[in-house]
């Protein structure tokens, strides 16, 4: 395993608690501590970006002051429509661009996308151990670089998570002598990959339920 994925939402304990429905949050903490021991330097933390509840400047400073003396990658990740989230998408949906100022009046510097990065629009700093990042699908040219393709829970292939356009792939990772059927079908399924998800026009495609899809 070279990378490790946690979800944080807030570094307040009582709005952890609040969002979860756990109370985890030092024994999630203690955790990444043990990974640091180990010399685990790929952690990445992610937080999905609630208006009213985790989008202010304190809870931008809290984890501007984690991330200054250790070595992970935070993103937000701005909170997307889906088919069954219509009103609690209208309730707490903000734009990126609200973290975006914050990181700008706090002269964090635009780093310059790699052809391996994902999705993440990431800031560093210098003085800092750590850096930010920016998940913001609703941006401009979101989709113009997009590298993802998703297999969900049920082995279906899906050329984007918003998108309707997918074939199920179930069959063909059954066995290890059948990598190059597979490869022919995604390449063949690629000719139908859309150039934008139109999540800005309200368009959530299959996606009733995140939980349903795999990263």
């Amino acid at each position: 395993m070279s990378g490790i994925n946690i979800s944080i939402d807030s570094l307040d304990r009582e709005i952890f608690k609040n969002i979860t429905g756990h109370d985890r949050l030092p024994e999630i903490l203690k955790g990444i501590k043990n990974l640091q021991d180990l010399q685990f330097n790929n952690i990445k933390i992610n937080a999905v970006l609630l208006n009213g509840i985790n989008a202010s400047e304190k809870d931008f400073d809290n984890w501007s002051k984690f991330i200054q003396n250790n070595k992970v990658d935070f993103r937000y990740i701005e909170l997307m429509q889906t088919g069954d989230n219509l009103d609690y998408f209208k309730k707490y949906h903000i734009s990126s661009n609200f973290f975006k100022s914050y990181l700008n009046k706090n002269k964090w510097i635009y780093q310059t996308i790699g052809k391996d990065a994902g999705p993440s629009i990431n800031y560093i700093n210098p003085e800092y151990k750590g850096k930010f990042g920016i998940i913001a699908p609703y941006s401009k040219d979101f989709c113009k670089s997009c590298n993802r393709l998703r297999i969900t829970s049920r082995g279906d292939l899906r050329l984007c998570l918003f998108g309707n356009t997918g074939i199920s792939v179930r069959h063909l990772l059954q066995k290890d002598d059948q990598l190059s059927e597979l490869k022919d079908l995604i390449l063949k399924q690629m000719q139908f990959k859309k150039e934008s998800h139109y999540l800005e026009l309200g368009e959530t495609g299959s996606t009733k339920n995140l939980s349903k899809t795999g990263g």
